[in-house]
């Protein structure tokens, strides 16, 4: 079970999904993306759970982002990245598209695509030394559609363009401010506001909760893209930018992007 890169445990009603890399701030691999959608689909399936929690392992992390580690394999081009970016889109989809109510447990930081995962989940709530940010801006990296529209949905045009423009990591105050979270708590009473939380929703009818997810997402505006439209969000997989990003990332060294 430790090796697993998702976990799923249940307990009653209410089941927790576990990111299971501790040992790299339960950074996003591939592998750990299809997990995720599997195991969302498999308990959104479950039509006796009543609600989902979602954290990472350990106190240090929700997710430190994405693995950047894989990228030279994984993400090479816009090919490659158009591939794992609808891994991503369909992971994310299982979260959002939960059948049932979706908590988000943040300790430590929640960066990039843990922030995404966030972003998709009914509620969230963290501990005072959360930290947040989506920090791609320095890899000459781009948040697909797919990836997007959870945080769009959520804190708006001007609260996203000032996470994605600047690139900036913050903390769980302004996280709150923005809309990110819904309750800041002590980082010792993270776990006990969240089950606290799942225990009041498990209480509630079942059928009401579901209805109410899928009328709030019927009442969501959402945009209709093209075919072209959609490919131009992994476009940046063939600019030498995104090369000179990762590397620097890998070394450690400050990128001089070009702009081509």
């Amino acid at each position: 079970m430790a090796t697993e890169p998702v976990l799923v445990m249940r307990d009653g009603a209410i089941a927790t999904v576990t990111l299971n890399k501790p040992e790299r701030l339960n950074a996003l691999d591939k592998t750990m993306w299809r997990r995720l959608g599997e195991a969302m689909r498999e308990l959104s399936a479950d039509e006796g759970l009543r609600c989902i929690l979602l954290r990472g392992s350990g106190d240090k992390a929700f997710a430190a982002g994405a693995d950047i580690s894989e990228f030279a394999t994984e993400r090479a081009d816009s090919r490659q990245g158009a591939e794992y970016g609808a891994l991503v889109h369909e992971t994310m989809q299982s979260v959002g598209r939960s059948l049932h109510p979706t908590v988000a447990l943040i300790q430590g930081a929640c960066i990039g695509g843990g922030l995404e995962i966030a972003s998709m989940c009914d509620m969230r709530v963290c501990g005072e030394a959360s930290r947040f940010g989506i920090p791609i801006n320095k890899l000459g990296l781009t948040m697909g559609y797919g990836e997007l529209m959870g945080l769009l949905a959520l804190v708006g045009r001007a609260a996203a363009l000032e996470i994605l423009l600047e690139g900036r990591v913050f903390d769980a105050r302004e996280a709150l401010r923005k809309g990110l979270v819904n309750r800041v708590v002590a980082d010792d009473r993270v776990e006990a506001e969240v089950h606290a939380i799942a225990a009041r929703i498990a209480e509630g009818a079942p059928l009401v909760a579901r209805w109410h997810k899928q009328f709030i997402e019927r009442l969501t505006i959402s945009a209709q893209l093209s075919e072209a439209e959609w490919k131009e969000g992994f476009a940046c997989f063939d600019t030498e930018d995104y090369r000179i990003g990762v590397k620097a990332f890998l070394e450690k060294q400050k990128p001089g992007f070009k702009g081509r």
